[in-house]
């Protein structure tokens, strides 16, 4: 004869049901979603920095081939990338754009700070983007 003990069975799984039922995951979920938030929250105000200096780089690389075919002078590729500056809303000013101009290279270098609020802590992310084209002959 096989004797089947369903008292065991039944009482083990009652065990893993109260065991579920005192809240042990809730603090570990709540923490998860903090730090979630925490992340969120510092891509949306550290990420934008970064990619108006990714784009203002770009811009400088085809102002500095540009002004090596075309020949500009020094004032109107300031003015090209101040218009870039401008419309990317980075706070720098129109004379913190070095441009040097000579017969085989066109070099354009721009230093700035972004002051960046967190809740609790303030700081300033440094970018020194700088563009340099030659001549082919």
């Amino acid at each position: 004869m096989i004797y089947l003990d369903f008292d065991g069975i039944q009482s083990r799984t009652l065990l893993k049901r109260r065991r579920s039922e005192r809240g042990e995951g809730k603090l570990k979920t709540v923490l998860f979603i903090g730090v979630v938030v925490v992340l969120i929250y510092l891509g949306v105000k550290l990420v934008p920095p970064f990619v108006s200096e990714y784009q203002l780089q770009d811009k400088m690389q085809e102002q500095a081939r540009f002004g090596i075919v075309n020949r500009y002078t020094d004032e109107q590729l300031r003015e090209n990338v101040f218009k870039v500056v401008q419309d990317l809303e980075i706070p720098a000013k129109r004379e913190d754009i070095k441009i040097t101009i000579t017969p085989s290279a066109v070099k354009i270098t721009l230093d700035y700070t972004v002051p960046v609020d967190l809740l609790f802590y303030s700081t300033e992310l440094h970018f020194s983007p700088s563009s340099e084209n030659k001549s082919l002959t």
